[in-house]
């Protein structure tokens, strides 16, 4: 516990502070019973030492200043002018998610965008594109000679997909094929 003398406090703050530290943030509030066991379990089978997996990694085999490289965001972007995801789907049942992907040209804008993802608030990617797919950031650095290369194409799904046996055997692979037609070599996951 945090006391006033050690903090160098007013008199009567001792009692907001324990008040500030007896506060909890529940991420699973909006969880029903047993979806709040079930994504407890797997977060504990990730992380316990009977569920060990090795992170994948792949060294760079050539200079940031070299290479082409795309990013991929699950936060569920899709051009206005594009089919949406799949919203009402998710809504009937919450286990299931919009499994297909969406191209993005890299001179997209919030103007251009819309996001289609139950669990962010549009207004977020409406406000600040690179919140959630920092296509700019990535132009500026590619400007900067940084890097080699915005790709020409960039990719978004929809993210928290419980089952995604489509998502690894159709959209993924497609988006593997067009990277390398456009010549990519590093891709950025950003997570929505």
């Amino acid at each position: 516990m945090i006391r006033e003398r050690e903090i160098g406090a007013h008199p009567g703050d001792e009692m907001q502070i324990e008040e500030a530290e007896a506060k909890e943030v529940d991420s699973y509030r909006f969880l029903n019973r047993p979806t709040k066991k079930m994504v407890q379990t797997w977060i504990d089978m990730e992380t316990s030492r009977e569920f060990p997996r090795e992170i994948p990694w792949t060294p760079l085999s050539q200079p940031l200043a070299e290479s082409t490289i795309a990013l991929i965001t699950s936060a569920g972007l899709a051009l206005k002018t594009d089919r949406p995801f799949d919203q009402e789907g998710e809504r009937r049942n919450p286990w299931w998610g919009d499994p297909s992907y969406r191209v993005l040209p890299q001179d997209v804008t919030e103007e251009d965008v819309k996001l289609y993802h139950l669990h962010i608030h549009p207004r977020i990617a409406e406000q600040d594109l690179n919140t959630f797919f920092p296509v700019q950031r990535l132009l500026e650095l590619e400007a900067s000679g940084e890097i080699g290369r915005s790709a020409a194409n960039h990719y978004s799904f929809m993210g928290y997909i419980l089952q995604p046996q489509l998502l690894l055997e159709e959209s993924t692979p497609a988006i593997i094929r067009q990277m390398k037609q456009d010549g990519v070599n590093l891709v950025v996951l950003v997570p929505g």
